[in-house]
Order: C-alpha cells, then structure tokens, then sequence
C-alpha cells in the first residue's frame, strides 16, 4: 500500500508538472489537441495553419460566441449559471453547459466522448486556463483546434477548404456555417446553407456589444 501510495504521488507530480509546462508554454505558442496527436500516431492527415487571432475575421468569434457560449466574456472559464440549471433540469444530460473555455480544456488535455471522470477533471481545468491565458489565448487556441472536418483543424484551415480564402476574409454568413460544423464535423458541411448556420446568424447581431474581451 506504501508503495502504490508512492506511485499516486509520483505520477500526479509529474502529471501537474507536465500540464504547468504545457499551460506556460500554450499562453505564447501553438498547440496540438489530442485528436491532432492521435491522428498523428495513427499516421493520419492532420491540416492545419496556426493562425493569429488579430488574422480571423471578427465575425467568427462572434459567431462562436452566439452558438456556444453567450457568457464567455462575464465567467471565469465555467458558466454557473448554465451550470446550474443542467443540473437542476431532469433533462439536463440532454443539455449543454460547456463553455468554449471547457472545449478548449478537453481539446488540448483530455479525451472525447462523455464521463463523469473527464468532467470531473475538465472543469478545474478551465479555470485554471481562463486565469492563466486570459479570454484572447483561450479564443485563439480554439479557433485553432477546433475540428472542422476529416483531419481539418483550426479556422485558417477550414476557411480556406471550404471557401477558398483566408480566415480574416470570411463573411458574416460565412463564420456562421462554419460554426454550424462544429458540432458535427464529419458529417456537416459549411459550403451549403442549414438552418442552424442561419440560427447562429441571426444570434451575432445579439451578441455584438458582448465579444470587446477577444477584440485585439
């Protein structure tokens, strides 16, 4: 038992050392996310361009900001408020309470899919990322590794497969389809129209006075 206990501590030290490293290191430079890496191992195409927030059109956190998380410049990485009443709600497994903050946390450390345990471990995670990146970092690395297709991550990316231009060209309508993706990349496709794109659109005029914490 003193052995295994000596283990647990170990390997929690190295795990807290490697996440402070990754965080010092992410609050200035690019970032893979977990599903990048597993691509690579795997021997998978992974494309991407690391891109400047000051380099994406306003529009597009604009737009994720509408579809995702209205609050995101008033919390601190975790909306209580949505929190709470998920939990509160009968519903609530069927509902979302995670903030691009939270994404940003499963996307770079943890795992896809759903548990109990990666929630457990997601939510500390996102404060301690709102605190040392502050909400530009956080919007710039999601925009950066987020999926938007089969081996397409990030917005420079993205912009150009589906409408052959730069990420600080899009549109409004554009930033909104691509946001419409992100739920669903592999089977979404934002060249066409949908009705959640045009839900999304509607939504940025909405939020326009609220995204002054991701203005360059």
């Amino acid at each position: 038992m003193r052995l295994l206990w000596r283990w647990l501590k170990r390997v929690t030290a190295i795990v807290v050392v490697g996440i402070t490293i990754s965080l010092l290191w992410g609050r200035f430079l690019p970032l893979p996310s977990t599903l990048m890496l597993g691509r690579w191992v795997s021997g998978q195409d992974v494309e991407r361009r690391w891109v400047n927030l000051r380099h994406v059109s306003s529009y597009l956190p604009r737009a994720i900001i509408a579809s995702e998380d209205q609050r995101f410049c008033n919390h601190w990485g975790i909306d209580f408020v949505e929190l709470r009443g998920v939990l509160a709600d009968r519903a609530g497994p069927a509902r979302g309470a995670s903030t691009i903050t939270m994404q940003v946390a499963k996307n770079i450390y943890l795992w896809p899919g759903r548990s109990v345990l990666r929630k457990a471990i997601e939510l500390p995670l996102a404060l301690v990322i709102d605190l040392a990146w502050g909400k530009h970092r956080v919007m710039e690395v999601y925009l950066n590794v987020a999926e938007w297709g089969d081996g397409l991550f990030g917005a420079e990316a993205a912009a150009r497969h589906y409408f052959s231009k730069s990420a600080r060209d899009l549109s409004a309508t554009e930033a909104a389809r691509l946001v419409a993706v992100l739920p669903n990349p592999s089977l979404r496709d934002a060249s066409q129209p949908s009705v959640a794109s045009r839900r999304i659109l509607a939504r940025m005029a909405e939020v326009s006075d609220l995204t002054g914490c991701v203005s360059p």
